[in-house]
């Protein structure tokens, strides 16, 4: 007989530790403090970044979920993938790291039955691409929004590109879409959206003159 997924509550940081009820003096925001604190690193950036985008694009925010198909849902119901990269790392570096984004198909597994389905591929309608673009190791710092860059492109776009289906690089992405700041890129996921319908649809595309 199974187990069904568990349902997680959402914590403030407040709830402290314990031995069979009694208080062990340290509480969940020590814990975090201690965890991820390190914003640059690489797996608490990309967490960051869908933090961030989530901001911006009205999402869901209420716990993380790192097995979904996708990172994000919009209040349009917009699927978003996000995919973060930086020029700095935590430590130390002879150069600037090079921009390359991973969008790699994946395989679909559903956490609710554990079960995976045959097929890969990108389950999302829009890949937003995160950019920490600040390159000054003295003063990088990931709260400050107006550090990173985004590129929203139509999940479509991908899956007809003809170069390499593993990953993009900054480049590439330039080369047909324009970057956007934070407080804009709503309505270029909205936009991207549109756009993944319309290749979905058989309809032509114009690149960059879409955005």
């Amino acid at each position: 007989m199974g187990q069904e997924s568990l349902k997680h509550k959402r914590l403030n940081g407040t709830e402290y530790f314990h031995n069979d009820g009694e208080n062990l003096g340290f509480n969940v925001g020590d814990f975090w403090s201690w965890s991820v604190s390190d914003l640059v690193s690489n797996t608490t950036r990309g967490i960051l970044a869908e933090y961030i985008v989530g901001r911006a694009v009205g999402a869901d925010l209420e716990i993380w979920d790192e097995w979904g198909p996708y990172d994000l849902r919009t209040p349009e119901g917009t699927r978003i993938e996000v995919k973060s990269a930086a020029y700095l790392q935590s430590w130390f570096q002879k150069r600037f790291s090079p921009i390359s984004f991973n969008c790699q198909k994946h395989q679909y597994w559903d956490s609710e039955s554990n079960e995976s389905r045959d097929e890969t591929g990108r389950f999302s309608d829009v890949y937003v691409f995160a950019l920490l673009g600040h390159t000054d190791k003295e003063t990088v710092n990931p709260l400050d929004i107006s550090q990173w860059k985004f590129f929203a492109v139509p999940t479509a776009w991908l899956d007809a590109r003809k170069r390499s289906q593993h990953s993009i690089t900054l480049a590439s992405l330039k080369r047909s879409f324009s970057e956007t700041v934070w407080q804009d890129l709503a309505g270029r996921a909205k936009k991207a959206a549109e756009v993944h319908r319309k290749m979905q649809n058989g309809e032509e595309v114009l690149f960059p003159e879409e955005f």
